[in-house]
């Protein structure tokens, strides 16, 4: 699979090495002004970019559901333990 490039320029904090697996292209966000409101104990919160071949699968074999998208990335509400 070809690893989308991330934009430059992003707010969003992000952390990590690749979720849901280390290199995967999505990443854990943290908190700032942008994730405030959608970050729960009981789902992580991860974006994507928006140009991932593979976005609908990641979707499906996650159960995620996408809270908003900001500066080429798709930021999605992923539920623990799935």
């Amino acid at each position: 699979m070809i690893q989308p490039t991330e934009p430059t320029e992003t707010s969003l904090p992000f952390f990590g090495t690749g979720y849901p697996a280390q290199g995967d292209p999505c990443r854990r966000l943290g908190e700032s002004a942008e994730t405030i409101d959608y970050l729960d104990h009981t789902a992580d919160l991860v974006g994507c970019p928006v140009n991932l071949s593979t976005l609908d699968d990641f979707v499906v074999q996650t159960g995620a559901v996408e809270v908003f998208r900001q500066d080429g990335f798709v930021v999605f509400s992923i539920p623990t333990g799935k």
